[in-house]
């Protein structure tokens, strides 16, 4: 196929909200100078993969390796963004300007993100609640009246006068901070928020109450609700999903809250901007398609995954849905590097790591009780404990792996019901 001195009409899919329309003069020579003209044309910056969609397979999504696997006179290109490896999950500095275009574009321009980054910025990332709980700064007027009012306790122990413009101030920031953490705060939680706000603003306190703050924890536990309230109002997922329906209005709620467990930051995220169920609904039949091919592309199965991770969410939390049905819908989260970013989108923490900081925490431990009963384990045990006695190199690792292997003998029970790749269900 000869490309020599023909033009090139591009239709350039640079993120899920972005489409350029792009004519060359010619081909360009090599998949680099198809890149080189990529950024000078578009003013792309940052890192990037190209793909092709290849109308010999029914337009499925290629990685562009050679300039003549385009098809002639004209293609649909996607961009692929990557992370930066030096700042793997903060914004990309690569920007979209129309200023400079050859051609009309056919989206509305704008600023644009690496979609990855775009999409991790409406995730939470404080994966513990903090301690002592950071408070926010309010306005400028009670910030002045705060600061004169702690002067004067310091030298008085006077308490300031709280006015109900000032309260309502302090009680809608703290409400905003409390939220950007976690969505449902328990009272243990709630009641550091309070202590935090006096011991940085002493003259916050009450007089009369035993800790000094009694009260503004009633009144920030009121206001997290009635915050709660205005974003299910606003559409919030995380919380709207405890809508009551007139159908329950008898049942007790309470016992059937659905709010996020121990160690989930991210419980039901809102969608990313610009997208709405039916998109995002598009980009998982894109996923599931990609999924069934005998040679998927990871790099595309992980960004479709993030870009559908709110819709997944969503659907798990609100439905409940058997593992069939997630399964069937879902099929790209059941592969192990999916299974790890999952979690991290769920958690913020790295699955493997948190598994082998949990075995290290353990593993002198149990070390400590193989040895110590020795003779009564079988012979295995005895042959692990001597070969680990003969490692010289890796000795971490080794005591680790020595530490798993010695469970099954240490327990007296099978190696194949111990450790299970999964557990059969539906």
């Amino acid at each position: 196929m000869s490309h020599k001195m023909a033009g090139l009409l591009l239709l350039v899919k640079i993120s899920p909200k972005m489409t350029r329309k792009l004519a060359l003069a010619e081909v360009p020579e090599s998949v680099e100078h198809l890149e080189n003209s990529l950024r000078e044309k578009l003013q792309l910056q940052g890192s990037f993969t190209i793909q092709y969609e290849d109308p010999d397979f029914n337009n499925a999504l290629c990685n562009l390796m050679d300039i003549h696997e385009l098809p002639p006179e004209r293609a649909v290109l996607h961009i692929l963004w990557e992370e930066s490896s030096e700042h793997p999950h903060k914004e990309s500095d690569a920007l979209v300007s129309g200023s400079s275009l050859d051609t009309p574009s056919t989206s509305t321009g704008g600023a644009f993100q690496n979609p990855s980054a775009f999409i991790r910025s409406y995730l939470r990332s404080v994966s513990e609640w903090p301690s002592p709980f950071t408070i926010p700064a309010f306005s400028y007027d009670v910030e002045l009246k705060l600061r004169k009012g702690n002067d004067e306790y310091e030298n008085t122990k006077k308490v300031v006068s709280i006015t109900r413009d000032m309260k309502m101030d302090i009680l809608d920031k703290i409400a905003q901070a409390v939220f950007e953490v976690k969505a449902y705060p328990d009272q243990d939680q709630i009641e550091s928020v309070a202590s935090a706000l006096v011991t940085k603003h002493p003259c916050l306190q009450e007089p009369g109450s035993g800790s000094g703050y009694d009260g503004w924890k009633m009144s920030i536990k009121y206001k997290l609700g009635n915050y709660r309230s205005k974003l299910r109002q606003a559409g919030c997922n995380e919380v709207s999903i405890n809508r009551k329906r007139k159908s329950n209005e008898d049942v007790d709620t309470n016992s059937s809250l659905k709010r996020a467990k121990r160690g989930e930051i991210n419980y039901v995220p809102d969608y990313p901007d610009s997208h709405s169920d039916d998109s995002l609904e598009e980009e998982r039949l894109a996923l599931l398609e990609e999924s069934q091919k005998r040679r998927m592309d990871p790099v595309l199965i992980k960004q479709k995954m993030e870009l559908t991770f709110s819709l997944r969410r969503k659907e798990i939390v609100e439905v409940e849905p058997m593992v069939t049905e997630v399964m069937e819908r879902w099929p790209a989260l059941f592969n192990e590097a999916e299974i790890r970013e999952e979690f991290h989108r769920i958690t913020n923490k790295d699955l493997m790591d948190s598994f082998r900081a949990g075995l290290n925490q353990h593993t002198s431990r149990l070390l400590q009780l193989y040895r110590a009963k020795r003779t009564t384990f079988p012979a295995e045990m005895d042959q692990l404990l001597n070969r680990l006695d003969e490692e010289t190199s890796d000795i971490t690792m080794h005591r680790q792996t020595t530490a798993l292997k010695g469970l099954p003998f240490y327990l007296r029970d099978s190696h194949e019901k111990l450790f299970r790749s999964c557990l059969v269900s539906h």
